[in-house]
């Protein structure tokens, strides 16, 4: 194993390439030739970048100015803090239980007898920044500055706090009011992904318009549009507006354009006091020093106080504030003027370099590894956090600071300022408000701009919005011909109400499921315009009931039309419009239910939960399957208290009062050849109808059922009162939503590693600080492969269509990565650089790329994908695994076959190490804002791909966003060894201080529209770039960072209206890398490549993969209780429910009905965890699509099977559950046999409806989607499978191939021959035929030839009688199983077995699917 040095100069490379480093390339261009036109000097700004005002400086003046004369006073607040002390519940304390340790109560004993441990982040801190002033918070990731930040934006949630922090001369309590003007933009940006940019500003806008405006801005209108484009100019995103926002799964702008709407959507708030929480990350050097000057402009302007928090804060953003706060560790370590701090700490004994951040220095002084001691001072210099302190609370900085903390808020100035800034914010707000609303605009102005946004969300997504509406018309079609043209008679009863029940079921139930899934994918970007102050939940809530009213009046007239008329419902148009009216109002009424019932709860898993079992309980108790008067008085209450109930009596009563039904096929006895004569005929079984009748009226069908037609009307306002308590509900539900940041802390250890990380703890209390990484650089080094392949790229162009046309990405650029090199990509944000790196890694799965790329000269290998390692911008990972765990399994799907599994997990402990991961390596990643901070899970995405060894390439996406000044040079650092131990890397990079830009090589530099502007060497301290702008005229000033300076100048801010592209195709220097880069192709291609290629596009066998990605899927299931509970408690609840709802079956012909229903309704155990898992499942296939399919690391044939596999233990528990609470309080059969039977179907239905499941979410292409999609595939099997429409009165269509390809049919029929079969049948008075014989016979002789044709199934009680004649319709549940076409025992035992097959080809449905959604990357054409 070679030892590195830190020094490049020491790796020698014995390769050909060797050759290309003494090329004339390799040298820094001198003079310009003389086709080259220099930039006149006069153009060239003489201001440094740093020093010049903000372009837009004079806009601001402008604005300020209008609203004074528009009589608005300033709104100047400052805020100030004393004492401050902030704990939350130490990590150690926050344990994710699993399946098993849930039920430890011993352990949950102990916690609930011992205190929790509490952590200090934050130990009496103090500041003041007054209006007009701008502070900077240091500290590295942990230190506080984020929690400092929330405290000052009046964020308490969450946190225990002691000290005072004061706004003006408000306390905390008396600001609240004022959140709409206390503001903080957090790092995580959340946005409607699908909403263009101009669209999101539009509602940000509107919902801040002033009521009292400049006079030059007459109407809301003008106001907004000045505004909105101000906003947009002020960040230079004008050329976004009509692109979409986007996200990690949605194409939209660039990762730092989204962070720049980000930005000035939190300035669009026109707040006093704005915390900023590093909302520079992501953005390129020149657009954050941009948005520094425009922060520095607004504060100076409009009196703001302005507290940011920043991770590499360049030295130009950092002169332009007045304050910096440096923490550690919780500690305030230096408070006071920025221009003292530097001071402050060399006097300390710290040593500054010339050149350095200033801001990267101030957190490095307590890392042994990254502070410099003056000689002099190695034996008294402060080495920890509270010695440092100490220094400073002695110092004159600390004294003068105090006073100006305790003087302020009491000064008159301070009153002033608190009474001028609350009198013009109740003149900015509507005159509708009150005097303690948070809002700005009307709650009618509210209202609007949340109905638009909805609109223009649906706009947006049509592909959903199709679904549901097509999904109504095809349900339509298929239930209108399975009830087609049902009979005016008896035997028509049963088929109409079906359908009046299925209409009802269809729109209220399974279609507004979704608001479910609905109601927690938008929440985030709600709770976040709830800080902001944009709307009242009541807003929100109001427009998606007036979204809802035409949406739902289209499908509803669409899908009423169809069915009602192809059933052949009562043919008058007041019948018609009283069921189309009183549909509409139940499915307004549930739909708002449903989206209570999201609302109400914190997490999907608990809303699952309750929603699957609202669905059993208002299907059953809607008085179909069980009439009013047979319901149990223990949940008989549930009736009362069911709109689905009011409904289906109004539809009712509407279709039957009034009508003479005539009883007909088995309903009337006698029938057939030679009974004809209604004396001595009668009805059997329908309800309502009187002794030897042989009709029934509509309205004694309706008494049976205690129904009355008079209650149509008074059911109708019953349901609208439902919906106001269900909007009720969901306001006041809404209101109460918050961060889960808010619930306390979000580092979660698994109860299996609790020990682990213990023990670990300790070991980091012991060891050398953070920082210490330089010895582990060279062991994770050690071991990297070398590589000798050269990669390169030729005129590669990317176009993507769009509404308005095609629109090229990357415009023909070229270059080559070298083993050996460490090479730059760069550009302004939205120059088209993740495009590029997307292009080449071969991520891309749409558009056209045209050009070539090669290694070695050659075609991409097969391997490529997996043998180069990607490190995305964003970080997608698996929430329930922890970081090692995350690592590993990288390691061991990626690393080369050859390697043992002990060296690819001792690989994977070094890069933990490098990381400074140690500390967190048994925590749960958890998800964005629940879990790792943003800097944690960077770090996180970054040793997933370094622990896979990469053979070929290193491709890095802005891999130090997000970190800290000393862990993104250690990153970048560790990246040159690799680099200099002969890997090839390729790093996307923004605002990289100039120590960072020295470690690189080479730089790609692009300009708008992914044009090249430079390509090549980058020079010692940049002089090749340097030089290469100097001599056409844009010369960088000394001391000025050049990375950030040519940034700069390519984005027009140095030298405006110069066209770089332009200028470096007409260079010398292109036309030679030009001809260089052919010449290594031609070279490359003629020597045996320098890698070897095994073929294999995954690096481990299908056998391997789906064995270390199911252990994956195992471990994350046993970890997600929420998950997990809910299966288990809705399968219970459920059983339980249907057990007792049809508590101890008798054998009467209304009994064997209930047992159909009772089995009926074992099917709707599905739609409840069908709705569960579907989110799970594609949240999952997204961080599969999103990286790991991408950069193959395993099959997803092995994605599914682990997927599937996962589930199968906690299918068998839920199917245990549900038969033991179910069966033996129906009353079924007590035999083995039987108990056993029903057993097996009920275990085999687990997994039917779970393939399902997962078999529809395979191919959605997101979760409201499959939930969307669900109601047309289970409402169309539920209605064909035999049990809403008697086998003979299927239509025929139907009835001779959906029936028999329903796994539905099969479960239901095998389960009614288990529990009916061998039944004796008790009819009760009420059901037996009563009449009298004709004169002179028998019973018997007068139905002989009746019972030995038509009624050969039914049963004469008394034959030997002379009048009264009795016969029962069943003789057993035999007899009633024939009606079902079920005619023999073995029927149940065949059903099982296709059961079985079922079984097989519902999970062979998801891998079919899951394939079809699997697109392959694009490749060059």
């Amino acid at each position: 194993m070679d030892d590195l040095s830190d020094s490049p100069e020491n790796w020698h490379p014995k390769d050909p390439f060797h050759a290309y480093t003494s090329n004339p390339v390799d040298q820094c261009p001198t003079e310009p030739s003389s086709s080259e036109t220099n930039v006149s000097e006069s153009d060239v700004n003489e201001k440094t970048p740093e020093s010049a005002e903000w372009s837009l400086a004079h806009k601001v003046h402008r604005l300020h100015q209008r609203e004074l004369e528009a009589g608005l006073k300033t709104r100047e607040l400052g805020v100030t803090w004393r004492n401050l002390n902030v704990e939350v519940p130490a990590a150690d304390s926050a344990i994710n239980h699993n399946v098993l340790s849930q039920f430890n109560f011993k352990h949950h004993l102990h916690m609930l007898r011992h205190k929790t441990p509490q952590k200090k982040i934050l130990a009496n801190s103090h500041g003041c920044v007054k209006p007009g002033e701008m502070l900077l918070v240091l500290g590295r990731p942990g230190s506080g500055c984020s929690t400092l930040l929330k405290l000052l934006a009046n964020r308490r949630g969450g946190y225990q706090v002691d000290g005072d922090v004061c706004f003006g001369t408000m306390n905390h309590k008396e600001a609240e009011p004022y959140r709409g003007q206390i503001v903080m933009n957090t790092e995580d940006e959340i946005f409607f992904p699908t909403l263009t940019v101009g669209d999101t500003m539009d509602f940000a806008t509107k919902n801040k318009v002033l009521f009292n405006r400049p006079a030059d801005l007459p109407t809301a209108k003008h106001y907004r549009e000045d505004m909105k484009n101000f906003l947009l100019e002020s960040l230079g995103i004008t050329h976004t507006a009509n692109t979409k926002v986007g996200n990690e799964y949605i194409r939209g702008v660039s990762g730092g354009e989204r962070k720049r709407v980000s930005i000035i959507e939190c300035m669009a708030t026109r707040g006093s006091v704005f915390c900023w929480d590093n909302s520079t990350r992501g953005l390129d050097a020149s657009s954050a020093l941009d948005w520094a000057k425009c922060i520095r402009s607004l504060t100076d302007t409009l009196g703001l106080a302005t507290i940011v928090t920043l991770y590499q804060a360049g030295n130009g953003i950092f002169d332009l504030f007045d304050k910096v706060l440096v923490l550690d560790e919780g500690e305030e370590i230096y408070y006071g003027p920025m221009t003292e701090a530097r001071p402050f700490f060399e006097n300390s004994g710290f040593v500054c370099r010339e050149g350095a951040n200033v801001a990267d220095y101030l957190t490095g002084v307590t890392v042994p590894t990254e502070r410099e001691i003056h000689p002099g001072h190695e034996s008294s210099f402060p080495r920890t956090a509270a010695e440092v302190r100490t220094i400073y609370e002695a110092s004159p900085i600390f004294t003068k600071m105090t006073e100006e903390e305790e003087e302020y808020p009491t000064t008159a100035a301070a009153k002033e300022r608190t009474e001028a800034f609350q009198a013009t914010i109740a003149m900015e707000k509507h005159k509708s408000l009150g005097s303690g609303s948070v809002f700005t605009v009307s709650l009618y102005h509210q209202i609007l701009a949340c109905i638009v946004r909805q609109y223009q969300i649906i706009w947006n997504d049509k592909a959903t919005f199709a679904i549901q509406q097509i999904s109504g018309l095809v349900q339509a079609l298929i239930a209108g011909s399975l009830f087609y043209n049902a009979p005016a008679d008896s035997s028509g009863l049963f088929i109409k109400s079906g359908s009046i029940f299925f209409a009802i079921l269809y729109n209220a139930i399974l279609t507004p499921m979704s608001e479910v899934v609905d109601s927690f994918t938008g929440r985030p970007v709600l709770i976040k315009h709830k800080h902001f102050a944009f709307f009242h939940p009541a807003a929100f809530c109001v427009a998606q009931i007036v979204l809802d009213i035409p949406i739902a009046l289209f499908q509803l007239t669409i899908f009423s039309l169809v069915l009602y008329f192809m059933t052949g419902l009562e043919m008058s148009a007041a019948s018609f419009f009283t069921y189309w009216i009183n549909l509409f109002a139940v499915t307004l009424c549930l739909t708002q239910m449903f989206r209570g019932v999201g609302a109400l709860f914190t997490t999907f898993d608990g809303a699952s939960k309750i929603s699957g079992f609202l669905v059993t309980a208002l299907v059953v108790y809607a008085g179909y399957m069980i009439a009013r008067p047979s319901m149990h008085m223990w949940f008989g209450w549930i009736f009362y208290v069911n709109p689905m109930a009011y409904a289906f009596e109004a539809l009712a009563a509407n279709e039957f009062h009034g009508k003479i039904i005539p009883c007909a096929g088995t309903n009337l006895i006698p029938s057939g050849d030679g009974y004809s004569d209604s004396s001595y005929q009668a009805c059997s079984g329908v309800p309502g109808a009187t002794p030897g009748a042989t009709f029934v009226t509509g309205d004694q069908y309706l008494g049976a059922l205690s129904y009355s037609a008079g209650h149509i009307w008074r059911n109708f306002g019953i349901i609208w009162a439902f919906w106001a308590f269900n909007v009720m509900v969901t306001v006041a539900s809404t209101m109460t939503w918050s961060d889960s940041s808010e619930s306390g802390s979000s580092m979660l250890i698994p109860y299996e590693k609790r020990h682990h990380h213990a023990q670990g703890s300790d070991e980091e209390s012991q060891s050398v600080p953070q920082g210490a990484t330089k010895a582990d650089g060279k062991e994770a080094t050690g071991s990297v492969e070398r590589n000798s392949s050269i990669f390169t790229w030729k005129n590669l162009t990317y176009t993507v269509s769009t509404p308005t046309g095609d629109r090229v990405l990357l415009d023909n650029v070229y270059g080559w990565v070298q083993p050996g090199s460490l090479t730059a990509l760069m550009g302004s944000s939205g120059a088209g650089k993740t495009t590029l790196l997307d292009v080449l890694a071969q991520r891309k799965t749409e558009g056209t790329i045209n050009g070539s790329i090669l290694v070695d000269g050659r075609p991409l290998p097969v391997s490529f994908q997996r043998s180069s390692g990607y490190c995305e911008q964003l970080d997608v990972h698996e929430p329930y695994a922890t970081v090692r765990e995350a690592l590993e399994f990288s390691a061991l799907l990626r690393q080369p076959k050859e390697l043992s599994k002990a060296e690819k997990l001792a690989y994977v402990e070094t890069i933990i190490n490098l990381l400074e991961l140690h500390d967190i390596a048994d925590t749960l990643i958890g998800q964005v804002g629940a879990g790792l901070s943003i800097e944690q899970r960077k770090r996180v995405t970054i040793g997933v791909e370094l622990v896979s060894k990469p053979k070929i390439l290193i491709f890095l996406d802005e891999p130090t966003s997000g970190l800290d000044g000393q862990s993104a040079f250690n990153t970048v650092r560790f990246l040159r060894r690799l680099a200099d131990y002969g890997q090839a890397v390729l790093v996307t990079i923004h605002q990289p201080s100039a120590q960072l830009f020295s470690q690189f090589d080479n730089l790609l530099l692009l300009a708008k529209g992914g044009k090249m502007v430079y390509f090549g060497k980058i020079g010692e301290d940049g002089s090749c770039i340097k030089e290469y702008f100097g001599n056409l005229g844009a010369r960088c000033p000394p001391k000025v960072n050049p990375a950030e300076y040519m940034i700069d100048v390519v984005s027009g801010n140095i030298v405006p209206g110069v066209e770089w592209h332009q200028k470096w195709l007409e260079s010398p220097q292109h036309t030679y890398m030009a001809s260089q880069l052919e010449t290594l192709i031609s070279n490359a291609a003629s020597k045996p490549p320098g890698f070897n290629d095994d073929q294999d596009e995954f690096a481990t066998s299908l056998w391997n993969q789906t064995k270390i990605v199911t252990q994956r899927m195992n471990i994350s299931m046993f970890r997600n209780t929420d998950y997990v509970n809910n299966k288990f408690v809705l399968h219970v609840i459920l059983g339980l429910f249907n057990g007792f709802t049809f508590w101890k079956l008798g054998n009467t012909v209304t009994d064997l009905q209930l047992r159909l229903f009772a089995i009926y309704n074992v099917i709707f155990i599905s739609p409840g965890v069908i709705s569960q898992l579907q989110p799970l499942f594609i949240a999952r296939r997204e961080i599969y699509d999103a990286r790991e399919k991408k950069s193959r690391m395993y099959s997803w044939k092995a994605f599914v099977t682990g997927l599937i596999v996962s589930e199968f233990p906690y299918l068998c528990i839920c199917a245990v559950l549900y038969f033991v609470c179910f069966y033996w309080t129906v009353g079924f059969p007590t035999s083995s046999t039987r108990a056993g039977a029903t057993f097996f179907v009920i275990w085999l239905y687990e997994f039917i409806y779970t393939g399902m499941g997962q078999a529809i979410a395979a191919y959605a292409p997101n979760a409201t989607f499959a939930a969307l999609a669900n109601p047309l595939i289970l409402g169309t099997i539920v209605a064909c499978c035999g049990m809403l429409v008697p086998y003979t009165q299927i239509t025929v269509f139907w009835r001779f191939w959906l029936y028999y390809l329903n796994p539905f049919t099969y479960v239901s029929g095998s389960l009614l021959v288990f529990n009916i079969f061998g039944v004796g049948v008790q009819c009760t008075e009420s059901e037996f035929a009563l009449f009298d014989p004709p004169s002179n016979q028998t019973c018997a002789s007068y139905l002989a030839a009746y019972l030995q044709g038509e009624g050969s199934r039914s049963n004469l009680v008394n034959p030997t009688a002379t009048k009264d004649c009795r016969v029962c319709e069943y003789q057993s549940g035999n007899d009633y199983l024939h009606s079902l076409n079920l005619n023999e025992y073995l029927y149940g035992w065949r059903d099982a077995a296709i059961c079985v097959i079922f079984v097989l080809s519902s999970y062979g449905m998801v891998y079919l699917m899951m394939k079809l959604k699997t697109k392959a990357s694009k490749k060059a054409e």
